[in-house]
């Protein structure tokens, strides 16, 4: 079996991203991104991660001293992960997970962030896990 996330981006704003994160068609989460910018390369805090589909990995992080959640292949740019924050300058690339959300912000970050990997980290050591970026504004 594999584990499939979803990450639907709902809320496009000229500074801030934000979508709804699904595991296995099941909403979990809000998520906080740098803005989306169409089918450009990722930039390193610039731009939201390219849409398509990608690994997940539970890899240790040397910025947070703790393993994370970490996207692989994404084109042009390495070391994006799933962790807590709330705005734009909390990201430098990677998703931020959040209960609710506001205009250019995320909130209740690690406890979303804590409930998110409690699903997905025991299944990501026996199943493959991927995520599926799209961009389907309400």
């Amino acid at each position: 079996m594999t584990i499939e996330l979803a990450l639907k981006r709902r809320w496009l704003t000229p500074t801030f991203t934000t979508g709804e994160m699904y595991i296995d068609s099941e909403r979990e989460c809000f998520v906080g991104e740098d803005v989306y910018r169409g089918g450009l390369a990722k930039v390193a805090g610039a731009s939201a991660i390219p849409v398509g589909r990608y690994e997940v990995v539970w890899a240790w992080s040397p910025k947070f001293q703790r393993y994370t959640l970490r996207l692989v292949g994404v084109p042009g740019f390495d070391g994006i992960l799933i962790h807590g924050g709330n705005t734009a300058g909390d990201t430098e690339g990677c998703l931020l997970t959040g209960q609710t959300r506001r205009e250019n912000r995320v909130d209740g970050s690690q406890m979303a962030l804590k409930a998110f990997e409690a699903k997905v980290v025991p299944r990501i050591h026996d199943e493959k896990c991927f995520i599926t970026i799209t961009v389907e504004p309400t």
